[in-house]
Formats: structure tokens, sequence, C-alpha cells
């Protein structure tokens, strides 16, 4: 039985008779050729990426034979057909697609299809994500048809090891410094920066991997000619140059409102996990991080100020979602993303001091003994609480290790030395108490 959003034919998932990914049905184009490139290019006009109906279809007919079956009305849901019927009254799907193909080597871009070798395979995880979301933005996150890419590195080679740093626009200085060092750290132990090229966050994790040398990709909701913002075009520039600009949509197409909540869903499952560093409470970084989590990929927070608006979304991905991780820096992202046991953290301690490697009779001895003054192994004893054997056998251990030392009239903490302990010792005892 079907339900109301789903469609006999074809299936949302590939069924035991059709086409797995990057096969070719009978008797259409085969994956890769300038067919199914051109056909692809023309379906991503045609309807939104991620539209669940179209690329169900491709993965049962092929995207020449989709294409044909859309401009003749074949289609199973009737919203996406009045859709399709709209957009080609003013336009040839095909002439865009050849249109666009040429603009793209003009520029020096190129279009990846899943056929490609350099394609990101780990996108495909998007074929079976399901969003407990309304409307079409939690519907609509399948696998891109294609990417187009302008840049000189292979697209899965860069992102084969990749971290997405996202965040909020209107950044405080707080979270451009966490930023900054996560995503220099980052580049320095050779991971690939994802982030959206926005005001804010995103720029603070470009710039930062490309002061550190490293590569960066810039995931684009419009043309890889046109970067949006504008503001950050000579940021666009290098990354163009050292790293790459890729888009789901072609050349010359305009950053609309919705795209960037569209192409969230790629920065989430193109990279082996998400750090988002200020959110507020409501943020298309949320949105990434609900898509990461759906993906059950590691999505890392950082925490801020309880009074910054700006953290407001991150204090509530912790709060409501116990598998979201906590991260304060560098080492935790490492960690997190790395293999097992390629990243340690030791956890945080405070200063080491001689006293803590005392044992317990020790330390009581210890304690007992005056801030000022002295006092005799009998009245240590006593404060101690232990036999007057054990206090003196302590108390040879102390005086060893220089805690203490033997006056005339009894025992004294030991006099600190300037060269080793400039701090008075009973005011370091007192501190770590």
């Amino acid at each position: 039985m079907s339900t109301p959003n789903s469609y006999p034919s074809p299936s949302d998932s590939a069924s035991p008779g059709s086409s797995p990914p990057g096969s070719s049905p009978p008797g259409s184009s085969p994956p890769g050729s300038d067919a199914d490139r051109a056909a692809r290019t023309a379906l991503t006009w045609l309807a939104e990426p991620g539209n669940r109906t179209v690329w169900s279809m491709v993965q049962s007919y092929g995207a020449p034979e989709t294409l044909d079956r859309l401009m003749r009305g074949a289609c199973p849901e009737a919203a996406l057909q009045a859709s399709v019927l709209a957009r080609m009254a003013d336009f040839d799907p095909e002439r865009l697609a050849d249109a666009n193909l040429r603009r793209a080597e003009q520029l020096g871009a190129r279009i990846v299809v899943p056929a490609d070798e350099e394609w990101p395979s780990r996108v495909d995880a998007l074929s079976v994500l399901e969003l407990d979301q309304p409307g079409r933005l939690g519907r609509d996150v399948r696998p891109p048809l294609c990417v187009w890419v302008r840049g000189a590195w292979p697209l899965g080679q860069a992102l084969e090891r990749s971290v997405a740093v996202v965040g909020a626009r209107a950044a405080t200085g707080y979270g451009k410094q966490v930023t900054g060092d996560i995503a220099y750290g980052l580049a320095e132990h050779g991971w690939t920066v994802v982030s959206g090229g926005a005001f804010g966050i995103d720029a603070a994790a470009h710039r930062a991997t490309l002061a550190a040398g490293g590569l960066t990709v810039a995931v684009l909701a419009c043309g890889v000619d046109r970067p949006y913002p504008a503001g950050n075009a000579a940021m666009f520039d290098r990354i163009a140059e050292t790293g790459l600009l890729i888009s789901e949509w072609p050349p010359d197409a305009e950053p609309l409102k919705h795209r960037f909540l569209i192409r969230n869903r790629v920065i989430a499952a193109a990279t082996v996990g998400t750090v988002v560093v200020e959110a507020a409470a409501r943020s298309g970084a949320i949105q990434t991080m609900n898509r990461v989590l759906a993906l059950r990929r590691p999505a890392m927070v950082v925490p801020g100020p309880v009074t910054s608006a700006m953290s407001v979304g991150c204090h509530e991905l912790l709060r409501a979602h116990p598998e979201t991780t906590l991260v304060t820096g560098l080492p935790h992202v490492l960690e997190t993303v790395g293999r097992m046991g390629e990243y340690y953290t030791d956890a945080p301690r405070g200063p080491e001091h001689r006293r803590d490697a005392l044992d317990e009779e020790s330390a009581l001895v210890l304690e007992a003994v005056p801030a000022k003054g002295t006092a005799t192994s009998e009245e240590l004893a006593a404060r101690a609480g232990l036999a007057l054997r054990t206090v003196l056998r302590r108390l040879s251990l102390l005086e060893l290790a220089g805690l203490v030392e033997r006056r005339d009239d009894g025992f004294a903490l030991a006099r600190p030395d300037p060269r080793t302990d400039p701090r008075p010792d009973p005011s370091a005892r007192e501190a770590t108490r």
C-alpha cells in the first residue's frame, strides 16, 4: 500500500528490478556520457536539487529518459509536472544545458556526475535520508544529480578527509577566534575544511584554512561564476585557486534564499563530521546539524556564553540531542573525527604539585603540620588520627621529599626554595584544598 507521499512508479528507493546508482537502464545513454551530463544539468534547472521524484526517476530510467518524460508530461507527481511546464514556457532546457556547459568551459569549471571517478561517494547517503520535518525542504533531500566544480583538486579526493565548520553570519569575536583556531589546526593536520562561504563563521573557517596553507571547499547556493556574498569575492578567488568552489546549480544561477537551505544537506553529507561554532535560535546552521544528526555523522557543538544570542542554538542542540558532542577546541574535534586511537586528548588538569604523588597517610600527616610554627610528632599523630609509629615513618619520607623540616621544637613546613617554588608553601597548600 502506498502512502500519501509515495509514488508507485518509480519507487523512491531502488527496487530489485531497478538499476543501481551509476548503472545504465537498458536502451538509455550510458552514465557519464555527454547526453547524460546534459540531461542532468537540465533536470537540475527544471526542478531544484534534491527533488525526490526526479532523483527516483533518474535511478529507474536514466537522466535522458527522465528529461524526456518530464518534457512530455509523463510525471507521477502533479505539482512537479506543473512546475516543469511553467519553467518550460520560456526556456528550452536542452538548449539551456548546452549553454551552461559552454559557459562552464569558459570559466575553467567542470560538471561532475556520479559516474565520474571524482564523484564524492559520501553524498550518496542522502539516498536513504528521511527527516521528520514538514514541507519540501524536509522531504526533498536526495543526492545531487550533478555538481559544478571550479578548482583543480579532484572533488572526491578533496572531500575524502573533510570536516565542515559552520555557524552564524553575525558571528561574535569569540566565535571567529574559536573557528579560526579549529580550522587552522584541521588544515595543519591535513583535513579539508568545508563551509558555505557566508559572512561570519563560514568566512572565518575558510580564511583560517587559507592562512594555514590548507585545502578548503566552499559549497555555494548559486553558480560557481557568481559566488555570494560579493563582499567575499577576494576570498572566493583564493579558494578557486587553491581549493574548490562547488555548486549543484549551473553557472549564472542566482543565490535565492531557499537554495541555501537546500545546499546544507550536501555540506552535511559530504564531510566526515560537522562543527557548529555559533548559531542563533533560528539558524541555517541548525538545519545543517539536523541533517548531520539524521545521517548519524559526528555532530560537534561549541558552547558559548549563556548570555549570547549567537549561542542559543548551540546550547539547544546540546540539550535536545544527547548524541551531539561538546567540543571546546581542535583536540576535541580531531578526537571525534579521527580513526580510533589516531588522536588522543588528555583530560584537563590543574597545575601539578609535589603533594599530588603522596599516599593517603603521608598526605594526612602533611595536612596536620601547622601553616606557621611547629608541632611535635605526638601532636601530629593526634591531629592526623594515625599511630605515632606511622607518623614517624611518614615524617621521614616527607623530609626526604623536601616538604617538611625537623626543628629543635618539632616539625614545620619546609621553607620554599625561591629557585623552584617562589610561592610561600602555606599559601600553596591552601590553594590545593
